[in-house]
């Protein structure tokens, strides 16, 4: 077996049942499974999968146990050298999973591979960051990334100056799209359950990067990535989420005084956006609603990074109990 593709899925049937079409029509010269994890849907996405994809395996969690740990539990039965990680909204182009384990069979020293990754209108979509630091959050949180996209310096978490054209060693690639070696899972070890959905692919990256392996882009191969398709479902919690998930990793990896720098940048970035979302709601009307939730998410979010960062989390309890 070349690749185990596994599919983590919450409520968005149409997505999955156009991934699956994807798969089975774009892929072809090698030997693969897909392992569809669905995470206590109630849209018929499972019905859907076993009528129209009879061939997929399936694992049925009555609830949601998140994004990470569906992956992990498709990990473990996974057969094939590779484990493809694909999100359920992507699209799969011009056989890019082949490409991409042909690609990962030239680089045996490559654990993680990823592709190109593009927008529905088929524009880039950024797909390798460096780790977080705080050089990097304080770019983020002051936006200065997108004031000087150009610079390598202004532009660095998000490389924003490289056009993605070239094969290159990278520190992360975006879990939408994730060609991981199976020998290197066995010598790492499965995602960290603490990040629940985001960060694990930074994380992941990480550690291999720390125990000799490397990270590897190669632009040939190609994806379509709708993005965000099940956070719109409650937007405001996926995005205190991510941001707790940059916490996780950074209390993990770095140091007590640096940890307390990135609660303290992580709050900077929400407060300093509270006043255009004040404007915005007070100037107009027919965007105060929508304004004034975006608003009070932000304060929320901004107290918890700096009182109890826990409170960002879905899964503070277990954060809790594993990093205090």
């Amino acid at each position: 077996m070349d690749v185990s593709i596994i599919i983590v899925a919450w409520n968005v049937r149409d997505f999955v049942n156009n991934c699956l079409k994807s798969v089975f029509r774009e892929t072809t010269g090698i030997e693969f499974e897909i392992i569809y994890v669905d995470n206590g849907s109630e849209d018929g996405s499972i019905e859907m999968v076993k009528n129209e994809f009879p061939e997929v395996k399936i694992i049925e969690n009555i609830e949601n146990l998140g994004f990470i740990k569906a992956n992990n539990q498709g990990i473990n039965i996974a057969r094939g050298r590779y484990v493809l990680l694909l999100n359920s909204d992507t699209i799969i182009l011009d056989n890019a999973i082949a490409k991409t384990v042909n690609f990962a069979d030239k680089y045996p020293e490559a654990a993680v591979v990823g592709c190109k990754v593009l927008n529905p209108d088929r524009s880039l979509q950024r797909s390798c960051f460096m780790y977080p630091s705080i050089q990097n959050i304080f770019l983020s949180a002051t936006y200065l990334y997108k004031i000087f996209p150009k610079s390598r310096f202004f532009g660095r978490e998000e490389m924003t100056w490289w056009d993605f054209n070239d094969v290159r060693e990278v520190e992360t690639v975006k879990g939408c799209f994730s060609l991981v070696r199976m020998e290197a899972i066995k010598q790492v070890g499965l995602m960290d359950e603490l990040y629940f959905v985001y960060g694990d692919d930074i994380d992941w990256c990480y550690r291999f990067s720390k125990s000799g392996w490397k990270v590897m882009f190669t632009p040939d191969p190609k994806i379509i990535h709708f993005g965000g398709q099940t956070t719109k479902i409650t937007a405001s919690k996926f995005q205190h989420q991510l941001f707790g998930s940059v916490l996780i990793f950074v209390k993990k990896h770095h140091s007590y005084p640096t940890f307390l720098t990135h609660r303290f940048l992580s709050s900077l970035f929400f407060f300093i956006r509270v006043p255009y979302w004040f404007i915005i709601g007070f100037i107009q009307k027919k965007e105060r609603r929508n304004a004034f939730q975006v608003l009070g998410s932000y304060m929320a979010a901004g107290f918890y990074a700096i009182t109890d960062w826990t409170n960002l989390l879905m899964n503070k309890n277990l954060v809790r109990n594993k990093l205090r």
